[in-house]
C-alpha cells in the first residue's frame, strides 16, 4: 500500500508554504500605529459635539428686488425731440415755419368740420364741388412762394377766419371750402396790407381759379367781412403766439428765456 500523507507535511510542503514577515514590535504598539483612518474619525466625531443644521436663508422680496436693479442695467429714456424756437417778434419769423404752424391749425379744424354734415342752405360761394387734390400744407406754400406772403399776411389770413365765421355763420373752414378761401385771404390782406401786391390774374393763376371766381369771391369776402380787413398789431402779435402754443414741438423765445430766469438759483 501507499502510505498517505498531508499535503502540508514534507519538503514541497516547506517551500510552498509562505514565510511569514518577522516583526519585531511589541503587540501593543502595532495596534497602536496600525488604527485605521476610519476609525479616527470616528472616534472625533463621537468626542466633537454635533452642531445643528442650519436652514438655508430664502431671499425676500425687497432683497430679491434690489438684487435685480443692481445686476440689471437701467433703462435709458427716450430723447426728447428738441423743441422748435420761435422768435419773440412775428415780423423775425420764418414763413416755413408760419406755413407749418398754420397748416395744423387749418388741418385740425377740417378735420371737426368734416364731421359736421351740410344742412339745407349751408352752401356758400366758398363750397367747391369736391375737395381739391392738393393737401393744405402744399397749397399754403405754393401760394406763399408765388404771391410772395410775408408773416403779416399770413397771420392776417387766420385772423379772417374768426371774423367771417363771426359775421357769417354759414361758412366754417371744412375740406370743401379751405382752398377758396386761402386764396382769397391771401388776395385780399395783400391790397390791405402791402404796398405792393400782384394782379388778380397773377393770385389767380397761383391759387387754380379763374380771373372772374377770384373776383366774385373776393367781392363776397369784403361784403362779410364789412370791409374791415386790417387787423390791429397787437391782434397779430396774439394769434403768432397762440399759434405757436397750440403746436407741440414749437415755443417762443421770450418763454425760453422767462423760465431759464425762473430756474436760475438767486444769489
Amino acid at each position: 500500500m501507499i502510505p498517505s500523507h498531508s499535503p502540508s507535511s514534507g519538503p514541497a510542503a516547506a517551500e510552498s508554504a509562505p514565510i511569514a514577515p518577522t516583526n519585531t514590535t511589541p503587540l501593543g504598539k502595532r495596534r497602536e500605529t496600525s488604527t485605521s483612518p476610519r476609525t479616527t474619525a470616528q472616534a472625533q466625531q463621537s468626542q466633537t459635539p454635533a452642531t445643528p443644521a442650519q436652514p438655508n436663508p430664502v431671499p425676500s422680496a425687497s432683497n430679491t428686488s434690489v438684487d435685480r436693479e443692481v445686476a440689471s442695467p437701467k433703462r435709458l429714456r427716450a430723447p426728447q425731440p428738441a423743441l422748435k424756437v420761435m422768435p419773440a417778434r412775428y415780423e423775425d419769423c420764418n414763413v416755413k415755419d408760419l406755413i407749418v404752424l398754420i397748416s395744423n391749425m387749418l388741418m385740425e379744424l377740417v378735420r371737426y368740420n368734416d364731421t359736421i354734415p351740410l344742412s339745407n342752405g349751408g352752401l356758400t360761394r366758398f363750397h367747391s364741388r369736391a375737395p381739391p387734390g392738393i393737401s393744405i400744407p402744399d397749397y399754403l406754400a405754393r401760394l406763399t412762394t408765388h404771391a410772395t406772403l410775408s408773416p403779416p399776411i399770413l397771420l392776417s389770413m387766420v385772423y379772417y377766419i374768426d371774423r367771417l365765421c363771426a359775421l357769417y355763420p354759414a361758412f366754417n373752414i371744412s375740406s370743401l371750402t379751405v382752398h377758396r378761401f386761402l386764396i382769397t385771404a391771401a388776395t385780399v390782406a395783400s391790397k390791405g396790407l402791402s404796398d405792393a401786391f400782384w394782379t388778380n390774374n397773377t393770385y389767380a393763376r397761383v391759387g387754380g381759379v379763374s380771373l372772374r371766381e377770384l373776383a366774385l369771391l373776393e367781392l363776397e369776402f369784403l361784403w362779410r367781412v364789412e370791409w374791415r380787413i386790417v387787423p390791429k398789431p397787437e391782434v397779430l402779435v396774439d394769434y403768432y403766439r397762440s399759434l405757436v402754443q397750440r403746436s407741440e414741438g414749437f415755443t417762443i423765445e421770450d418763454a425760453m428765456e422767462t423760465n431759464g430766469d425762473a430756474a436760475a438759483p438767486e444769489p
